[in-house]
């Protein structure tokens, strides 16, 4: 059985991480796969969104630490640059949106490339953990950048150092994650909103991704020139013709991601 599962499903991309019974840890093999899997979301025009999960009660444990403590292993500056650092960028740079679907605990990386996605949403159950304070590391996989943007300085600060477990719940209320849902509904509706994403003019949303990444490092002037360019861009789009012929003309639109 693959490490990592993928299907197309109405313009929708499912990657479910799949290591059941390690909890979704990652191996070399599952962190190249999944690399390989959104490159293939990338290139694919009949992929136009893309939800990630996880199998079995975990959304990821992080990276499975038998690899890490091998003495022939590839070391941690191998295992980042080659492993997780790539997926970060590939999910940040990916020109579609990309749903984490938090179905279990989410530790570590895990806890991390659920976090860089666009939009988190999670289950009543789920829960995130810093969990590298634990065994004497840092958070690393982005998660130095991503927490103080969604939860500000002092509760970063806190989730980082101590390694607290943070319910799904709280995480919502902080800022963390976008939604929560209740067990039973989480599976539709997470698979509703990845839909509903995959119907929305594509390349629309590609931009703002785009001009969101760079908001967090550019001035208030250099991200208003860059609205300026990519609403151009946006401008020249069928989907942005469709929109404003449906909208005129009192109906729905029907965009087709070009």
């Amino acid at each position: 059985m693959s490490s990592i599962l993928f299907e197309i499903r109405d313009q929708v991309a499912f990657i479910t991480l799949n290591r059941p019974e390690k909890m979704n840890a990652f191996t070399r093999e599952m962190a190249l796969l999944l690399q390989s899997r959104l490159d293939e979301c990338a290139s694919l025009h009949e992929v136009r969104a893309v939800c990630l999960t996880g199998a079995g009660r975990a959304f990821s444990a992080g990276q499975d630490l038998s690899e890490v403590v091998d003495p022939e292993g590839p070391g941690m500056e191998k295992i980042l640059s080659e492993r997780y650092n790539p997926i970060i960028t590939r999910i940040r740079n990916l020109p579609k949106p990309v749903v984490a679907s938090v179905n279990g605990v989410a530790a570590g990386a895990g806890a991390n490339i659920a976090l860089c996605c666009d939009i988190v949403v999670a289950a009543r159950s789920a829960s995130f953990i810093q969990a590298f304070s634990k065994i004497g590391l840092i958070p690393d996989s982005g998660g130095t950048w991503w927490l103080p943007r969604l939860v500000g300085w002092q509760k970063a600060a806190g989730i980082a150092l101590l390694g607290d477990k943070i319910a799904a719940e709280n995480a919502e209320k902080m800022g963390m994650i976008y939604a929560v849902y209740s067990d039973q509904d989480f599976p539709e509706a997470s698979r509703a909103l990845a839909a509903t994403l995959a119907q929305m003019p594509t390349r629309a949303l590609a931009l703002t991704k785009h001009a969101l990444n760079y908001s967090a490092t550019n001035t208030l002037e250099a991200q208003l020139l860059l609205e300026d360019e990519l609403q151009q861009q946006a401008a020249q789009t069928k989907d942005y013709a469709e929109g404003v012929d449906a909208f005129l003309n009192k109906r729905a639109p029907r965009f087709k991601g070009e």
